[in-house]
């Protein structure tokens, strides 16, 4: 069997009960954590008695067959992020495991694109979702695909979640990723994302100390958020009640 596990937002203690029990059962236990900063991974093997291996984004996409075939004969559990299926990659898995005759088992959980919610912004109003990379990952190429998208939300009023690229070495925040689309601008210059442009920003959330900032891209770009992991989101058209919630989270 494989049995696909979310973590949560932030570390071991958001593991469901569900997922520890599986964990606990299963002959071999997995985890990704290339996709977020999450932090329990050491109290997790703790509170589940096992060792769990750590894969790479090319374990999880190139080698997936060797975790299928090995699902035939063991229990397997892999722990994602947040929720399991938020990512393509991880519905391609389980299709596949199904198509080998491999029994297959999801254990959900909070996932960002539930927690935005606590912006007060209204989740049905999100648009598509883009990241923002590195730009030394393209190149040295400014990635016009994310004002592609922040450009196609704005005209139909919705809200960009937009993801914040991470690498074994570190995690970008949001003055970065403020860099990266005001130089998109320049560079394109539809006035889709500005210095007056309002950004939200989520950090850490789910843990103790989570907090959101408003603000507009100019008095954002050189604030000081804090540890990882964060995420942006550039709103659409603010019905009133989101923007009344928003303004308690306004610099001062």
């Amino acid at each position: 069997m494989l049995t696909l596990v979310g973590l949560g937002l932030y570390d071991e203690k958001d593991v469901t009960l569900r997922g520890l029990e599986a964990a606990k059962a299963a002959d071999v236990a997995y985890i990704e954590l290339y996709t977020n900063a999450w932090r329990g991974k050491d109290g997790l093997e703790k509170i589940i008695g096992k060792k769990i291996i750590e894969l790479t984004r090319e374990d999880l996409e190139q080698r997936a067959a060797k975790i299928i075939n090995e699902a035939k004969t063991k229990d397997v559990v892999l722990f994602v992020s947040g929720d399991p299926l938020i990512a393509t990659t991880h519905s391609t898995i389980l299709n596949d495991a199904r198509n080998a005759g491999v029994e297959t088992k999801v254990i959900h959980n909070a996932s960002i694109v539930s927690a935005i919610g606590e912006t007060g912004l209204h989740v049905y109003k999100f648009g598509a979702t883009a990241t923002v990379p590195f730009p030394e990952k393209t190149s040295g190429k400014l990635p016009e695909s994310v004002y592609d998208v922040l450009k196609s939300n704005k005209a139909e009023g919705l809200h960009t979640l937009l993801l914040l690229d991470i690498t074994p070495e570190k995690c970008m925040v949001p003055n970065e990723a403020i860099k990266v689309l005001l130089e998109l601008e320049r560079k394109r210059g539809e006035k889709v994302f500005t210095e007056e442009s309002d950004v939200v920003v989520f950090a850490r959330a789910g843990a103790s100390d989570s907090k959101i900032f408003f603000g507009d891209a100019r008095e954002l770009k050189g604030m000081d958020f804090g540890e990882p992991p964060m995420v942006m989101i550039v709103p659409g058209r603010l019905h009133f009640s989101e923007r009344e919630y928003l303004e308690r989270f306004r610099k001062s």
